[in-house]
């Protein structure tokens, strides 16, 4: 079973809204190009054009508003890799090209029709601060100026989430939180960040939309969380950021997430057979409590066949064994 990536299931949960989307445009688009582009007009497109290779690194939003008056589109690239990759400009080339054939085949004028202009942003929280430039004609060396007529340029709006103080990130609650979630994942502050992040989604608690979005946002906290404390060192964040009837919501929601993989591996075992079902309770729960940090056990444990000792791999995990532990068990398996 493959391990979804955590960051795209909350970038898509958040993003996917139109209210939240509008929120974000509207505080870090350059103040310039905000004044020709109209919010109210914003219109999710189904389609994506990441190649699937890529999946793994990236994923893709596709806005349609109008621009300075004429039709027009927001592309949003979510760039995940723990490293700056000095392609994206000539991919995005190769996206917004997909885009402008897409508007061809919709639009009645056909070919005849005038291109729309893409503005394509592309979000970036790795580990290190980008240093690839934000253009397309960085990525030449340094060409003589009669041979700029020759070769293709634009620029991208880049939004480096290693450069904004906490202060600077902007928007609405849930904005806010899942930008500074995407900000610390990868540095060694993540675990001490979250109570702050937490107290932000107080205003959410109220309502039922915005209880999905926390049980989005505590999957994904559950996911990359780099110390074992699964639930435990969730429960002390919530303790310390929400009141204590929010914060017995909030717990619920995540003991309920956990017993839940738990349960869909062991329904999957009655249907796939009893092995493949304790295999899929396990590999479900090492996602939840430990996120891919835990990805580097799976080809081991898949060569687990004893019953007894895929149920006490399971047990183990329920219980709150850390990583540690569970590795030794399947080493001593092995032995």
């Amino acid at each position: 079973m493959e391990m979804p990536n955590p960051h795209d299931r909350l970038f898509k949960a958040v993003w996917n809204d139109r209210s939240t989307a509008r929120s974000f445009f509207q505080h870090y688009l350059p103040c310039d190009l905000l004044r020709l582009i109209d919010l109210d007009a914003l219109q999710l497109c189904t389609e994506s054009f990441i190649e699937e290779e890529l999946r793994e690194y990236r994923c893709d939003l596709l806005y349609q508003t109008t621009i300075n008056g004429r039709p027009g589109y927001l592309y949003f690239l979510f760039e995940h890799k723990s490293h700056a990759d000095p392609d994206v400009a000539l991919q995005l080339l190769g996206y917004m090209r997909a885009i402008w054939h897409l508007y061809r085949k919709q639009e009645a004028g056909g070919a005849k029709a005038p291109l729309p202009v893409i503005v394509p942003l592309v979000l970036y929280h790795g580990r290190n601060a980008w240093t690839c430039g934000d253009d397309l004609l960085s990525r030449f060396e340094q060409p003589a100026t009669f041979l700029l007529r020759y070769i293709p340029n634009f620029q991208f709006v880049l939004i480096d989430l290693s450069r904004f103080s906490d202060a600077e990130i902007q928007g609405e609650a849930l904005l806010r939180a899942s930008l500074l979630l995407f900000k610390y994942v990868f540095t060694p502050e993540y675990r001490d960040r979250l109570p702050g992040i937490f107290a932000l989604l107080k205003s959410l608690v109220e309502s039922t939309t915005g209880m999905q979005y926390i049980e989005t946002i505590i999957r994904y906290v559950l996911s990359t969380l780099e110390d074992a404390g699964g639930t435990g060192t969730l429960k002390k964040v919530v303790e310390e950021s929400l009141s204590e009837d929010k914060g017995d919501m909030v717990m619920t929601i995540a003991e309920k997430l956990y017993n839940e993989g738990l349960e869909r591996g062991i329904q999957q075992g009655r249907q796939q057979g009893i092995q493949q079902g304790l295999l899929n309770a396990i590999e479900l729960g090492l996602e939840i409590k430990f996120g891919a940090q835990a990805s580097y056990l799976l080809a081991a444990i898949r060569q687990v066949t004893d019953i007894d000792r895929l149920k006490a791999i399971r047990e183990a995990i329920r219980i709150g064994a850390s990583l540690k532990d569970i590795e030794e068990m399947i080493i001593a398996h092995q032995a």
